[in-house]
This record gives structure tokens, C-alpha cells and sequence, in this order.
């Protein structure tokens, strides 16, 4: 072991960015930081003088006695151990480029590299990881029927994979580690196969630490375009956009362990918006032009709620394909990993402003100038058109029976949360880390949110210390955001975002924000354990040995459990075996299909789906806030070839 004394490391963000240089230190196996004693331990086979190196460059001073020589390691004095993270430095990385769109044609190949990229973030540069130097990566266009290869390149210093979101492709190339292939090593690559059946919109992104690659930037959007000529309704021109969220602190991306995931109990919320990888994203349209919008939630946690006041919008598809019947909506909910194909039509010249909501809060997403120009031809006439598709009307008329019908398989999600003061000694009460002011003198649940209630002094419950600052700051900065009720929302003075109370959080079975952000941050799989249990003959344990065979339909019962330590809502995710139909949502028949892989479930609800079962293979279905699959909340099963497939 390496243990270097460094007198002037007196806090996190020290640690953070001594543990950045180090990180890159070849032979570093382990890094650990103990501030009480200002002591750096490595552990691995570094040279302790580029160890010593390391850190004079992030800017600190060593001991004269330690100065990179290998020392015994000083005795510890109960200080808080902070563990290695990845790097946060920007030091000699290419500038970030914008998204390019790749065309590819059927039996084209694309070379696919993703590697750590300097990312302007409003004022700030930050380390992001980059699919081709971007965030997001390239846009893929690509033909329904077609086939194109993608070699990856692994230019990342952890191993990674590739997974093809929603498409039903041979399982080699679904990208699950360990499952479909082996990880892909820093330095190595891997090819992949695939094929587009479906039209529609798709996304790709790793399968490995997705909390922490996916976040720092490491997802790109696939475009299938339908080959039947009038899939779609006209449109003037595509708009693809992602929406997402990154949590700045102390000028960098908030550091992830190597080791661990954090923010296991509600996933990591940032505090930043990104749309299309953009804090300040800018649109240009013509009044009178029809534009569709291509949307993909990228977010690991955050719910989004996408409006367009001033214009006309119209929902024409969702995940895997158009809906049922087109409708004129006024907003647009989209969990983690869920895609909504909107038609926008601008009537007038202005200004615009494209927005997340909240109960309680509105958010600038993206600023648009309408012109006076007038596009040709005028697609007006046709924008008041409300089509259906035939193919899920047929879906429509078959469904009775499979409403009626008891649930072929029944899956609930629940939660374990251990609490981090049940050991302590003394005088305790309980309390909601989410609802602070529900206090009791015995162990509970929260009657607001059902949560768990936490231990702690009866002084702290006195003094409400269990509510401060449990929220993230929130937005692009003070003046892109907006309370719509005073009392729910107060700026932080000198803050460079804005303060989200706890009255925003939860509503509708979503939770909005993270109203127990310092919790949250301290929870990991130790200690916070999402499940999905087999409840079809009152189990109480994970799906195992779930099996179904290509060419049948299964009906899938989802209950999102109130008696649960944490309830909240979960994005469910079923990989390429097939597709599905939302069937009814708390015994409410769907009332506009589309064919989905991801459904968000709300806090206390249950949802039947109707699995349409089509590639053989070992598959995975798991909650996409990647978090909370990293907790547990993920499993597998196997479809196995039918006579025809």
C-alpha cells in the first residue's frame, strides 16, 4: 500500500479532485481518502512517485516526509473513508462535437467508439462520456427490414457494452454482459448484427454501470423509417430531442465510485436539464409548418412532462411504432427510457418555449423563434386529420378476451430499505425523510407516501432536521424556472439554481423531484434492495425459470406494491424478446395502443400488459432507472424457438 499525507485535503471536493488525477495513474487498483487524518492509501502496483505525481498536479502539496515514498499506512482516527471515483478531469479531452445523423442503407457498416469528451454546460466544461465525440451520440437513420453492422470500439476506461433499446433483434447482439456476450474490455471492441422489424424510434446505450455511463452522456437515438409510404401523417421536417438530467456540484458532473452505485433509493436526479445534450437548446420554425418531434427520456430517474404552450400538438406514435388514433394533446408524460412521436404545428410568428412540468414547478426545456416564412406545401389540413392504424384497430378487436382473462404471470415491485440510525442509543422518534412532518414515537409508514419511517433523536424531530435540505437544487439557473404555487419553492441567495421543496415531489404516483436527496445519496444496494417478485401463486421470491415460447402471448399483471419501504414509480422494460400492449391500467382498458418494451408504472398501481412474444433467446426485463436495477430490480427468462419461428 501507498499512503501519502496531504496537509491541505480538507474536504470532498478536494478528495474529488485528487482522486480524479489519481485515478489515471497506471497500476491503481484502489484509492481510498481519509479526510480526519488527510491521508491518500493506494493500493495496486502504481509507482508511488507518480502517485506523489498525481497529486502535486491536481494542485496540492505533499508532506516533505511522504512525498511519494511508500510509507506504513498512519493509524486512523475514525475520519470518513471516501471511496476512488471515476475521473472528473477535462484535461487534454477533445471538445465535445454536435450530433451528426448517419444514414445508413441496408448492409452498411458504422464504426461506433465511445470515450471521454469536454462538454460546455452553460458556464461550466465538464468530463462526459460521448458516443463519435458527442452528446448524445449519432442519430441513426435507417430503413424498416434493413440490416447494418456496428463495430465498437471501447475507448473508455471500464468495460462496457452496447444495448439496442426496444429493438427486437437476434439476442448475440441485445448487449446484456455475461448474458448475450462477454463486456467489451477498455482498448477492445465488438460487432454487432442488427435488424430494424419495427418503425419507429429506438435508442442505444450501455448495459454496464448505465448509472454512470448513461449519465455522463453515453446514449444515441435510432430513427427506423417505415417502409409503407403513409405510416405517418405528412410532416414538414423531423426534430429528434432527448430530455435528461446531470447533477453539477462543485463545477464537475457529482463524482461516481468505482465500486458502488449510489442513489439507490430514488435514482440519481440532477439538477440540470439537457435537451438534445444542450442546457440552452435553440429551435428555428415557420408559423404555419408542421414539425415532428422525435422525443427519448435518457434520464436515469426524472419524469418528464413535455409542453408546448402556443402550439398545437398531436401524439402520432410511441415507443415502437404510431398509436392507435391520433389525438391532440396538451402534454406529453415520458418515463425513463419511454419515446412519444409528437406532430407540432405552429400557427403564428413568436416566441416559444418548450417545457417540463411539474405540479408545482415549470422548467424551460428549449427556446423557439417562429417566423413569418411560409412552408410549402401547407400541411394544415392534414394536420387536423385524426388517423387510425388498422393493425391496432385489429389489435382493438381481439382484446376482450384477454382483458376478461386472469394475468398468465403476475410481477410485483417492492423495496427494502435499511435504516442508517436504527443502531443508534438513546430517545428515538420516527419520521418520513420525504414528509417531515409526520412524526411518530413507533416504527411506520408514512400515511402520505406509504415510505418507511426513519429513526431518529426525538431532538432532531423536534428541531425538524430530518426535512433540511433534502431537495436538490433544481434548474438551469434562476430564471428558468417557475414556481406556480410561492409556498412549495424558495431561492437559495448566491444559488445558481433553484430550490425545489418537497410539495413538488410526489403526485400522481410520480415523484417529480428528489425530496431526500442526502438520503438518497447514502443508499446503495447494501442497503437499499429493489425487487421484483413472482406473485402468480402468492410468491415471495424472484421470477425464476420464467420461460415462454416465440409465437405466443402472455398476459403480465404489474403491481407496483404500497406495502413497499420506498414506494415510487418504475419504469418497466422487457429487452428484445418481443413487444407489448398496455391492456389496462388499474382495471381501466387502454384507451389509445401503441406497441411498447417500456411502461412507466405508477406509485400503487397495476398494469396488464400483453407480451407479444417473438425472439428466442435468455432475455432480461428490469426497472430502466438504472439505479434501482443495479439494487436488484432486474431479472431473466428464456423464450424458446416455436414451430415457426
Amino acid at each position: 500500500m501507498i499512503s501519502i499525507h496531504v496537509p491541505a485535503m480538507s474536504s470532498r471536493q478536494d478528495v474529488r479532485a485528487i482522486s480524479a488525477r489519481i485515478c489515471d495513474v497506471p497500476g491503481v487498483q484502489t484509492l481510498q481518502a481519509d479526510l480526519a487524518t488527510r491521508t491518500v492509501e493506494v493500493t495496486g502496483c502504481a509507482d508511488p512517485c507518480a502517485v506523489g505525481a498525481a497529486i502535486r498536479a491536481a494542485g496540492y502539496a505533499l508532506d516533505p516526509r511522504a512525498d511519494g515514498s511508500s510509507l506504513p499506512a498512519p493509524a486512523r482516527t475514525g475520519g470518513p473513508s471516501v471511496d476512488t471515483f471515476f475521473s472528473t478531469d477535462t484535461t487534454g479531452l477533445p471538445e465535445a462535437t454536435t450530433t451528426r445523423v448517419v444514414e445508413l442503407a441496408d448492409g452498411e457498416t458504422l464504426d461506433l467508439r465511445p470515450a471521454p469528451v469536454a462538454k460546455r454546460l452553460g458556464e461550466t466544461t465538464v468530463r462526459m462520456l460521448g458516443y463519435n465525440g458527442s452528446v448524445p451520440g449519432p442519430t441513426l437513420r435507417v430503413q424498416q427490414g434493413s440490416e447494418v453492422v456496428v463495430h465498437v470500439t471501447n475507448d473508455t476506461d471500464l468495460e462496457t457494452t452496447v444495448h439496442w433499446h426496444g429493438l427486437r433483434l437476434q439476442n448475440r447482439y441485445d448487449g446484456v454482459p455475461h448474458d448475450t456476450q462477454q463486456p467489451i474490455p477498455p482498448g477492445g471492441g465488438f460487432t454487432y448484427r442488427l435488424s430494424f422489424p419495427d418503425p419507429g424510434l429506438y435508442w442505444y446505450h450501455p448495459h454496464i454501470r448505465e448509472d454512470y455511463t448513461q449519465e455522463m452522456g453515453l446514449y444515441g437515438t435510432i430513427l427506423v423509417e417505415a417502409t409503407e409510404p403513409d405510416y405517418w401523417p405528412p410532416a414538414h421536417r423531423d426534430v429528434v430531442l432527448t430530455v435528461d438530467d446531470v447533477l453539477i456540484e462543485d463545477g464537475v458532473i457529482a463524482p461516481f465510485s468505482r465500486t458502488e452505485t449510489n442513489y439507490a433509493a430514488m435514482g440519481r436526479y440532477g439538477n440540470v436539464l439537457l435537451v438534445a445534450g444542450e442546457t440552452d437548446l435553440t429551435l428555428t420554425a415557420h408559423a404555419g409548418e408542421v414539425v415532428r418531434l422525435w422525443l427519448t427520456n435518457t434520464a436515469n430517474s426524472r419524469v418528464f412532462d413535455v409542453r408546448l404552450p402556443g402550439a398545437r400538438m398531436k401524439l402520432v406514435g410511441g415507443d415502437s411504432g404510431r398509436v392507435e388514433h391520433e389525438e391532440f394533446i396538451s402534454s406529453v408524460v415520458l418515463a425513463p427510457s419511454e419515446r412519444a412521436v409528437v406532430d407540432v404545428l405552429f400557427e403564428q410568428p413568436g416566441e416559444l418555449t418548450l417545457e417540463h412540468h411539474t405540479p408545482d414547478r415549470t422548467y424551460r426545456l428549449a427556446s423557439i423563434t417562429v417566423t413569418g416564412e411560409t412552408p410549402e406545401p401547407s400541411l394544415r389540413q392534414a394536420f387536423e386529420e385524426l388517423r387510425r392504424a388498422p393493425e391496432l384497430a385489429a389489435e382493438r378487436e381481439q382484446l376482450g378476451a384477454w382483458l376478461t382473462a386472469p394475468p398468465d404471470k403476475i410481477l410485483a415491485a417492492v423495496a427494502e430499505m435499511d435504516d442508517p440510525a436504527a443502531d443508534r442509543t438513546g430517545p428515538m422518534s420516527y419520521a418520513c425523510p420525504m414528509h417531515p412532518e409526520v412524526v411518530s414515537d413507533q416504527p411506520g409508514r408514512c400515511p402520505n407516501c406509504g415510505m418507511k419511517l426513519m429513526a431518529t433523536s426525538a431532538a432532531s424531530v423536534a428541531g425538524h432536521d430530518m426535512g433540511h435540505d433534502m431537495g436538490h437544487d433544481m434548474g438551469h439557473d434562476m430564471g428558468q424556472s417557475e414556481a406556480r404555487h410561492d409556498s412549495s419553492a424558495t431561492a437559495h441567495a448566491g444559488a445558481a439554481h433553484t430550490h425545489v421543496g418537497h410539495a413538488s415531489g410526489t403526485a400522481d404516483g410520480i415523484e417529480w423531484e428528489d425530496d431526500m436527496a442526502e438520503l438518497n445519496r447514502q443508499t446503495t444496494p447494501a442497503t437499499m434492495r429493489w425487487k421484483l417478485l413472482d406473485r402468480t401463486t402468492g410468491g415471495n421470491s424472484p421470477p425464476i425459470d420464467w420461460q415462454f415460447t416465440a409465437g405466443e402471448r402472455v398476459k403480465i399483471r404489474l403491481v407496483n406494491e404500497m406495502d413497499s419501504d420506498h414506494p415510487m414509480h418504475h419504469p418497466f422494460h422487457i429487452h428484445g424478446a418481443g413487444r407489448f400492449l398496455v391492456l389496462s391500467r388499474d382495471g381501466v382498458p387502454e384507451p389509445n395502443l401503441v406497441w411498447k418494451d417500456t411502461v412507466l408504472i405508477r406509485t400503487g398501481q397495476t398494469i396488464d400488459i400483453l407480451f407479444d412474444v417473438t425472439n428466442p433467446g435468455l432475455w432480461m426485463a428490469h426497472c430502466h432507472i438504472a439505479e434501482h436495477m443495479h439494487s436488484g430490480m432486474m431479472f431473466g427468462f428464456t423464450v424458446v424457438a416455436g414451430a415457426t419461428s
